[in-house]
């Protein structure tokens, strides 16, 4: 898949916990049930795994008006514990219904903690690639706060990747 600085993102935060933890919490049911949002005051809904090559995922999160948002995908590559890759398509999504894209999840052993990098390619407008920064950035948020809330995080993105203030409209409006 070729893609463009447009069409892609890439977000990096460092947590206080080894690779292992990390790609657990990042494929375990029962652990995701915990964290998997994008926005304080969401809470994480559905939630299926099935880890291995070819294998499906489906998550879920509700917003406060109770609103959910599902995506779902296809596991492309699995090496535990450095790295995930996934397709990854919203349902019902009315702005680009049906468009899927790719997520990478790197964890790499880093300062006696682990670095985790999202790089996610091939979303469908640039509105896109701004809501869906902003939902990694919350998301790796909620990862620390529920599941690891001793982390001395450092986030980093590269500068054209700055995250911007949206209303919770726009946020709503475009995956």
């Amino acid at each position: 898949m070729r893609t463009s600085a447009v069409d892609r993102l890439r977000v990096e935060r460092w947590f206080r916990a080894g690779p292992e933890d990390l790609f657990d919490a990042w494929t375990c049911p029962e652990v995701l049930r915990r964290w998997w949002t994008a926005y304080p005051g969401w809470a994480p809904s559905e939630c299926s795994v099935d880890l291995r090559v070819g294998g499906r995922y489906r998550l879920g999160m509700r917003d406060e008006g109770g609103r959910e948002y599902v995506v779902e995908g296809e596991y492309e590559e699995v090496q535990r514990p450095s790295l995930l890759r996934y397709t990854w398509c919203w349902q019902d999504d009315e702005l680009h219904p049906g468009h899927t894209s790719l997520v990478s999840v790197r964890f790499s052993a880093d300062r006696g903690g682990t670095t985790v990098l999202v790089e996610h390619s091939g979303l469908a407008s640039a509105r896109s690639v701004t809501r869906h920064r902003s939902g990694w950035n919350g998301t790796l948020a909620s990862l620390e706060q529920a599941v690891f809330p001793t982390s001395s995080t450092r986030s980093k993105e590269t500068p054209h990747e700055r995250s911007t203030d949206a209303s919770r409209a726009d946020r709503r409006s475009d995956r």
